[in-house]
């Protein structure tokens, strides 16, 4: 370790984590030594008599009962498996490239290799030790394999060899390779496709450094002490366990817990010196460039972001998962930089090599970035499937967009049929029967007189052509109004089902369906909804909307929640399936470990849905075509040109009950809300 200061204060703290660890063998085997005392004293006669006699016997049992407690709770830190991220693991021969350049900084650095290369679907890099047993065979250090390009700085870790050994056995081949093994590089893929090969570079260079501090036997021993407290807290934990596996198990992690409060201050400084360590010794190293680079992060990191949220999150919810995010966050970030005149010189530097050149094979990479993605963000299945297919961009619009919009059409049109709510259609016109848009205003309208007296703060002061970009509002449901848990109670189940089965035509809704809409309303009405005047008042004031769109929410919301719970967390792996170390993390209890799913309020909901029942009937009768935006996701393409005026028009019909400025859009647009639409 070098002679930085932030090296120096993370030793002496990981010193003290160690001084912790010493206390605590003592006080397990302070009960022995004073029972080897008291035994020794008596055979020698010096401690005899009655008094010494029952004490030899009650520190002796004493110290059996320590001396098994403290084995059983070393035994459980001991196989206890840490914490590791889950990875799309990166080997030399496919990226040659990158482990050439990782290898060059290290020895620019003078610091250790590391053991490997891993790629995480984030916005970040760092160290990660997997030396544990638990996470398979360290990479061989010599020979043809891939660690041989990455030993790397072979006099430092000669020196430590000894001092590692022990982590698999005294003397043992894999103990010793096992405690040389570097930490794992592990980089975000998003770095690789937005960076160039430069700013790539620089940004690894702190995270490289700290290979240095890591590699001091001290703190690599304190660092594995703290991970297995960690382990151990969450083996003792786990639920599904029998009453006696449970009752050691609590006394374990009481335990494990205990010492690991005790040692989170001096763990956490530990950390901060070796992150300074670091970053003091990474100053050397492209440092204005690395100044440059800063400002990529960021800007990755937003659309990074933007683009889960926005584009990936609905494809998921199709059962589609996008094969190319990488290469979308370029796209995101291309587009954000010809908006934003902030950004318009991030674009100059793409003629630059980017760094996903140092990957033989960027679409295997990013396709496999991809899939874990999908599986920590939205908890989707580990493998493909007929029900989890992947999506090109260019399919985007068609196998996520319309079917999307289609889906949430025929859900709005599902809960109306069930709230027993009846469309009139012109008899004279045989083209008006079937699930329409017109259904839908003319519930959702509130007469005007109505609408002046109710005293919303919404109604006639809200912009009917607001920034796009602008967030929706944080207008709550209000109450279900009585009357329409009335109709609700009255509606039979079957004829929900017929009056679906007529809407929906090729993709027909069942009785159960529309039974599980009418349970989720009577749930609704158990509560207390209606009764508290103030509490509406309230509601009211808040943006809560009119009495039928309220209703409506309400309903839907409970209908939007049931279709989740019973689609459940993603599908494991298929039983024999392979599973490599970083698959075997991703438990479905666990899953998705990082949810995307922001809170809505029933108005967003519906209003979502509306939206997408105006986009079916564009697409219908007024020539429209789905389309992709990066920044925003789904969009609605009108003569070629994006719809970015309808979503506020929807909220005031939603909000205020008033159908004014989204009737005004419809013509001159060219939509007949009164024609069918086709759905799911």
């Amino acid at each position: 370790m070098g002679v930085e200061a932030g090296a120096h204060a993370a030793r002496s703290r990981a010193l003290a984590v160690l001084r912790i660890r010493s206390r605590a063998v003592a006080v397990a085997l302070l009960p022995a030594a004073v029972a080897v005392v008291l035994l020794v004293g008596g055979a020698d006669g010096r401690l005899s008599g009655g008094g010494w006699s029952a004490a030899r016997g009650a520190v002796t049992t004493v110290a059996v009962v320590a001396l098994l407690c403290g084995a059983g709770i070393a035994l459980v830190v001991a196989r206890a498996r840490p914490a590791v991220s889950p990875t799309v693991p990166v080997g030399e021969k496919a990226a040659p490239d990158l482990y050439r350049m990782v290898r060059d900084l290290a020895d620019r650095l003078d610091v250790p290799v590391p053991s490997a290369i891993a790629l995480t679907p984030d916005c970040d890099s760092w160290l990660e030790d997997r030396t544990h047993r638990a996470h398979g065979r360290p990479p061989r250090t010599e020979g043809d394999g891939p660690g041989e390009a990455i030993r790397g700085a072979r006099g430092i870790r000669s020196r430590l060899r000894a001092a590692f050994r022990t982590s698999g056995g005294p003397g043992t081949e894999d103990g010793s390779r096992r405690a040389d093994a570097a930490p794992v590089l592990v980089i975000g893929s998003p770095f690789l496709w937005w960076m160039r090969v430069g700013e790539l570079r620089a940004v690894l260079a702190p995270v490289v450094a700290g290979t240095g501090p890591s590699a001091h036997p001290d703190i690599a021993a304190a660092r594995r002490f703290v991970r297995g407290l960690d382990a151990a807290v969450a083996a003792t934990s786990a639920p599904g366990r029998g009453p006696l596996v449970r009752a050691a198990g609590a006394g374990a992690g009481w335990v494990a817990r205990l010492l690991l409060r005790s040692c989170r201050g001096h763990a956490a400084e530990m950390e901060r010196g070796v992150a300074a360590a670091a970053a003091e010794r990474a100053q050397t190293v492209d440092y204005g460039v690395r100044i440059v680079a800063q400002e990529q992060v960021g800007l990755a990191y937003a659309g990074w972001d933007r683009l889960l949220t926005r584009v990936a999150l609905p494809a998921w919810r199709m059962g589609r998962w996008p094969s190319r995010l990488d290469a979308g966050v370029v796209a995101a970030l291309t587009e954000l930089s010809r908006r934003d005149r902030l950004a318009e010189g991030f674009t100059s530097r793409l003629g630059e090599r980017p760094a996903c050149d140092l990957l033989e094979e960027p679409g295997t990479v990013d396709e496999a970035a991809s899939l874990l993605a999908a599986r920590l963000f939205h908890g989707g299945p580990a493998e493909p499937g007929p029900d989890w297919a992947p999506v090109a961009w260019h399919e985007y619009p068609e196998e996520v967009v319309d079917r999307k919009w289609r889906a949430d059409a025929a859900r709005l049109h599902r809960v109306l049929d069930a709230l027993g709510v009846h469309h009139r259609p012109d008899t004279s016109r045989p083209d008006t029967q079937g699930p329409t848009l017109a259904r839908v205003l003319d519930h959702l309208t509130v007469p005007e007189a109505e609408r002046a007296g109710h005293g919303s703060p919404a109604a006639g002061t809200e912009d009917p052509d607001p920034d796009p970009g602008d967030p929706p509002g944080e207008g709550a449901p209000g109450g279900v109004p009585d009357s329409a848990l009335a109709a609700t109670e009255a509606t039979e189940v079957s004829g929900a089902a017929d009056a679906a089965d007529g809407a929906d035509g090729a993709d027909a809704t069942d009785a159960g369906d529309a039974g599980d809409v009418v349970d989720g309303i009577e749930v609704l009405q158990g509560a207390d909804v209606g009764g508290n005047e103030d509490e509406d008042e309230d509601e009211d004031e808040a943006g809560g909307g009119s009495g039928p769109a309220a209703a409506l929410a309400a309903v839907l919301t409970a209908e939007v929640a049931r279709e989740e719970a019973a689609a459940g967390p993603g599908a494991a792996p298929a039983a024999g399936q392979q599973a490599g170390p970083d698959r075997d993390l991703l438990e479905d209890g666990m899953l998705p470990l990082f949810p995307l799913q922001p809170p809505r309020t029933g108005q967003e909901l519906l209003a979502d849905h509306v939206t997408a029942l105006v986009c079916c009937a564009a697409m219908d009768t007024a020539g429209a075509v789905p389309g992709l935006d990066w920044l925003d996701g789904p969009t609605l393409l009108l003569r070629g040109k994006r719809a970015a005026d309808l979503p506020p028009r929807v909220r005031t019909l939603v909000d205020t009950g008033d159908p004014g400025p989204l009737r005004d859009w419809l013509g001159r647009s060219g939509v007949r809300a009164e024609k069918p639409v086709r759905l799911v």
